[in-house]
């Protein structure tokens, strides 16, 4: 469990929060009186959630690319956080095949460079901080187990984005051995950790590639629906489910560094891992439109099953998912009905916040 009460006024650093995750979480930060500054590029999708959700008014938000050093070195000690959480990323496997540099450029030397970043800010002061790294369950070298992968399971990755990410978390653990290592806590006090999520879906995602965006734009532009795997079996589960998990990561890093400083996976319970073509046939009901749907040969392999075994998080962190896999889909054909009515998307995305916390949090 989390003490929301932890996290007014700290100062939060998130690279990635014009993405869709880091959108989300900026809004559930600042919704706790949080002072977020985010860096990154802006948003690669038009409509995004940064936007509609005016973020921009509501954060200190400055663009720029991870990979520029000395611009990401001048926005963290301006910043100077309590907490860091590194999201920027080029996260889809397709667009990892077609461009491999760009994405271990960003995904490895990007977290290579924020890593820096923080090693400089520990020479400075002695300022206790916690970094979370987020990367993902494709991390994992992939043998189609019908079982989850545990952290010390062993990484991998077959496409150009899954190692990059397996790569950012040896980088980090590498940096945590050398820079930071608890045992020279007192002297930096700095609390590093990895976060593992599944497939995240909710509102406000546009990615390419991606199998609920793409149903709705299929739903809201009467496009057709084009469908590559339709037996690959995934561990998704709601955006705010792995969140919840790094806000929980995140406190525990800060004020017991020493104990929480490892690598955590946040997945739904079993049952919830399910395939492509469940999660569309779900999708129609609930939207109750046809669209039409045409299966693809895909272009380039992805692994057919992933699944995740959570019981470290469930046991050390006290974390455990709250939306089964339908509350997950009501949320996201909720928050898009409410998109094509034009309704006010910041109160709705605090509203669900709300909901999936049960307690109250202010609207500014």
């Amino acid at each position: 469990m989390t003490d929301f009460g932890f996290w007014k006024g700290k100062n939060v650093f998130i690279t990635g929060h014009t993405g869709f995750k880091g959108a989300w979480l900026s809004l559930w930060l600042i919704s706790l009186g949080a002072k977020v500054t985010g860096y990154a590029l802006p948003s690669p999708t038009e409509p995004n959630l940064f936007k509609l959700s005016n973020l921009q008014k509501l954060m200190n938000s400055q663009m720029g690319d991870i990979r520029d050093r000395d611009q990401l070195n001048k926005a963290l000690k301006e910043a100077d956080p309590d907490v860091i959480f590194h999201m920027a990323a080029q996260p889809l496997v397709n667009l990892s095949y077609n461009k491999p540099v760009e994405t271990f450029e960003i995904n490895v030397m990007g977290t290579i460079n924020l890593l820096e970043g923080v090693r400089t800010l520990s020479q400075i002061g002695r300022k206790k901080r916690a970094l979370v790294n987020i990367t993902t369950d494709k991390c994992y070298e992939n043998n189609e187990w019908h079982w989850g992968y545990r952290e010390i399971d062993r990484l991998g990755g077959y496409d150009p984005y899954s190692n990059s990410k397996a790569c950012s978390e040896l980088v980090t653990s590498s940096y945590r051995n050398s820079f930071f290592n608890p045992v020279m806590y007192e002297k930096h006090g700095i609390g590093v950790a990895t976060a593992r999520a599944g497939n995240v879906i909710g509102g406000g995602d546009w990615a390419e590639y991606r199998i609920i965006p793409d149903c709705m734009r299929a739903f809201l532009q009467g496009s057709t629906l084009k469908v590559r795997n339709p037996q690959s079996v995934r561990p998704w589960q709601h955006v705010l489910e792995p969140l919840g998990g790094y806000l929980i990561l995140a406190e525990k890093l800060y004020l017991k560094g020493t104990g929480f400083g490892d690598a955590w996976n946040f997945g739904p319970a079993d049952e919830d891992t399910v395939s492509v073509e469940w999660i569309i046939n779900n999708m129609i009901k609930k939207w109750d439109k046809n669209i039409n749907v045409v299966f693809e040969k895909p272009e380039f392999h992805e692994t057919a099953i992933l699944k995740l075994d959570c019981s470290k998080a469930y046991s050390e962190l006290g974390w455990k998912p709250k939306w089964n896999i339908d509350k997950a889909l009501d949320k996201v054909v909720e928050w898009f009905i409410a998109y094509r009515e034009n309704e006010d998307l910041y109160k709705l995305c605090l509203k669900q916040i709300r909901e999936y916390n049960n307690v109250n949090i202010k609207i500014l």
